[in-house]
């Protein structure tokens, strides 16, 4: 599976570098994470629960970050377990550009599924996988969205 994007956010591109390297702001914005933990520099371990179709599973995985570039760019390799629902591998990379008092994210993600997950069918994996990724730039932007100026 292939999946790219661009998301403009209306911060400056340092509030924007240091928020994606949050892991609390991450763990509220990814739909279904439950925790979050760094192992070692760049390196943390995850959980969560996914649903693509009508397989549902908690998964277990892993995240490393690296070729980072701040506050620019990086890499970041994933993979997880979910049981008998499968495994999700992969890697995504994400550019910061700055537009004037917005940040342009442009991301670019290639992930391989396995077992019952890869059962369910490429368009319904696109689906959720699009849906996540819509759910989860929501939810940042609304956290590193400017407060609203009062009247």
């Amino acid at each position: 599976m292939k999946m790219n994007g661009e998301q403009r956010i209306p911060r400056d591109q340092e509030t924007v570098w240091q928020a994606l390297n949050d892991l609390e702001v991450i763990k509220e914005c990814v739909p279904g994470c439950e925790s979050i933990t760094t192992v070692a520099e760049n390196e943390h371990e995850l959980a969560m629960t996914a649903a693509v179709g009508p397989v549902k599973a908690k998964f277990k995985g892993s995240l490393q970050v690296s070729d980072i570039d701040a506050p620019n760019s990086y890499r970041m390799q994933f993979q997880g377990q979910g049981g008998v629902a499968g495994f999700a591998k992969g890697e995504a990379v994400v550019n910061l550009t700055a537009d004037e008092a917005d940040t342009l994210l442009a991301y670019t993600v290639e992930a391989q599924i396995g077992g019952k997950l890869a059962q369910v069918g490429s368009r319904l994996v696109d689906a959720a996988a699009k849906k996540m990724a819509d759910a989860f730039f929501s939810r940042f932007n609304a956290k590193v969205a400017p407060p609203e100026a009062e009247a």
